[in-house]
């Protein structure tokens, strides 16, 4: 098999990752965009899953027009059951999946003192329970592949105890543990499991929502590197994450943030 094309802004490619299922949750947009673009243009049949009917699909029809075997889905992860449903659906489409990004997530700002049980609830499972058990799901199609590679996704905002999104940030600390649980448990079938934690990535959303001149002299200040984080940065360090390349990491953090300190 011919390897692909070159495209810009794509650093690396990895042979082991064409022909390779590989599913992605949060994918229309953002992060997840950028994601997606980079699985399929290194040749793995690439599923992804979002909300976002719209984004999904204009992003599914723009790399198919490349070429890229790519396959979009409206889904709720929160709605546990019919979740899992679509990912073995999927598979049937893709194969069974070798790769699993649990990417999706939102940072939407709360405070504690308006904090119901139910909100509550709905920030943990759009925020962490999607990613158990997609993993729960998946598991038994890598056992019988010979192993994989799970890739939660964590955030250094807990770690630098930024304010104003408690249950995230309780959320996101806990997809750490989860992380290291499961890489114990699956270890023995081959499965690697590994938290990839995003900086301040420059997102459409962040850029609208939150930065503003003082936010971009704090990532000034903050990033021992110049210049804006981006989504295709992160991207790069799943596809080694997902790769051969990696197959003695697991249980680990890999942190992308231009060097926060």
């Amino acid at each position: 098999m011919s390897l692909p094309t070159p495209k810009e802004n794509q650093a690396a490619y990895y042979p082991d990752l064409q022909g390779k299922a590989v599913f992605i949750s949060g994918g229309a947009t953002g992060i997840g965009q950028a994601l997606v673009t980079a699985f399929a243009r290194q040749g793995a049949r690439t599923a992804f899953v979002d909300l976002n009917r719209s984004a999904g699909e204009t992003l599914e029809k723009a790399l198919r027009e490349e070429g890229c075997d790519v396959v979009f889905r409206a889904c709720d992860i929160t709605e546990t059951k019919g979740y899992q449903s679509t990912i073995r659906q999927l598979a049937e489409v893709c194969g069974p999946f070798q790769v699993l990004i649990n990417n999706a997530a939102n940072d939407v700002r709360h405070s504690l003192d308006d904090l119901s049980v139910d909100r509550f609830d709905e920030l943990i499972s759009v925020n962490l329970r999607h990613s158990m058990f997609a993993a729960q799901a998946v598991a038994p199609m890598m056992r019988k592949a010979g192993g994989g590679s799970i890739i939660n996704f964590g955030s250094m905002g807990w770690m630098i105890a930024s304010p104003g999104y408690p249950v995230y940030a309780t959320s996101k600390a806990a997809v750490h543990g989860m992380t290291r649980g499961l890489a114990r448990d699956l270890g023995q079938d081959g499965i690697r499991v590994n938290t990839l934690v995003p900086g301040w990535v420059m997102t459409e959303k962040q850029k609208e929502l939150w930065v503003d001149d003082a936010a971009r002299e704090q990532i000034r200040k903050s990033q021992c590197l110049p210049g804006e984080l981006l989504p295709e940065n992160i991207a790069q360090m799943a596809l080694f994450l997902a790769s051969d390349a990696s197959t003695m990491c697991t249980a680990q953090n890999f942190i992308v943030d231009g060097g926060w300190v």
